[in-house]
């Protein structure tokens, strides 16, 4: 009688194809992307010493732009660790250009930051910027669209409190979600306008358009050209870490790959079917197999209710 409410055990499949949907190594190692870590009660100099040592190159301090130390890593690429306004006494370490193969060497940067005293609290978050420069404008208005739809799901499954987007994280703006759905040949000119409506700040840098949990001011500021994902609180651990860098990526190649998607109703967040729910949102973004499987309990770890019955097994 109840069968129906149950979810099929093992990788969901696509109906039409008969194809089982899993999001590939290959397909997120097109990606590229940045991450900022902030901590309390670590210095931006003893955070630079101690990612030199995991990621090897030099290390020396600057002090150009708030205060900070850079390591140079023996390919180039480098490191910023510099004082940030939410974490006083703290450090942010700001990451190069990463690609998937380098989540493993975040993941020892984490770990060696956190045996070096790095602890979380206070206002510490964590920022994830993903590559956008080759998105299209279509896939971009996917994207704001598929994280508006899910986004109740994704601040809790991530465990984004209160506090967070009271302040700098804010929720996705309904009235820019309305201007966009009314855009049917979208460009990065009007996008633009639906985005900044009413305020024309999108060439400062501190525009308060970028304080939100999809943050895409970078795509019309500074020349990044990446979109930002906010809504992480800060972690030390490497597990967690690797889950969030994951979540991002396949949100952004779920955008790149949807041929439509939809936002005129958001998902509403049901502590009956939110632990169901999310977990089909997941499956759907292709996270099937052995890659996902620690990230998926990572973030159905905090949702109630059964992953596997939509409104609780009834006998």
């Amino acid at each position: 009688m109840f069968q129906k409410n149950k979810a099929k055990e093992g990788p969901l499949r696509d109906k039409k194809k008969g194809k089982t949907m899993t999001l590939t190594e290959a397909e997120l190692s097109e990606l590229t992307f940045g991450i900022e870590l902030e901590y309390d009660r670590i210095t931006t100099e003893k955070a630079a010493r101690t990612v030199a040592k995991v990621v090897g190159g030099t290390c020396r301090y600057e002090g150009r732009h708030l205060s900070n130390w850079v390591v140079t890593m023996p390919d180039g690429r480098k490191w910023n660790c510099e004082t940030d306004g939410s974490v006083r006494g703290g450090s942010e370490t700001v990451s190069p250009i990463l690609r998937f193969s380098d989540i493993p060497m975040v993941q020892e940067v984490v770990r060696a930051l956190r045996k070096a005293g790095a602890r979380t609290g206070g206002g510490a978050g964590l920022h994830i910027h993903v590559g956008a420069a080759h998105l299209t404008p279509k896939q971009i208005q996917n994207l704001v669209k598929i994280f508006y739809k899910q986004e109740e799901l994704i601040v809790h499954g991530c465990g984004t409190s209160a506090y967070r987007l009271g302040w700098d994280t804010r929720r996705t703006d309904r009235a820019f979600v309305d201007r966009m759905l009314k855009l049917r040949n979208p460009t990065m000119a009007n996008l633009g306008n639906a985005y900044y409506y009413g305020v024309n700040d999108r060439y400062t840098h501190y525009s308060d358009a970028r304080y939100r949990t999809l943050n895409l001011h970078n795509l019309w500021n500074g020349g990044k050209r990446t979109v930002e994902f906010r809504l992480f609180e800060a972690t030390t651990h490497a597990g967690e870490i690797r889950t969030n860098i994951l979540l991002a990526l396949s949100i952004v190649r779920k955008a790149m790959n949807a041929k439509a998607a939809s936002a005129r109703s958001q998902r509403p967040y049901n502590e009956t079917s939110a632990k169901y729910d999310l977990r089909v949102f997941l499956l759907r973004l292709g996270w099937n197999g052995e890659m996902f499987k620690a990230p998926r309990k990572h973030l159905l770890k905090r949702m109630p209710g059964s992953a596997a019955w939509k409104n609780g097994r009834q006998d």
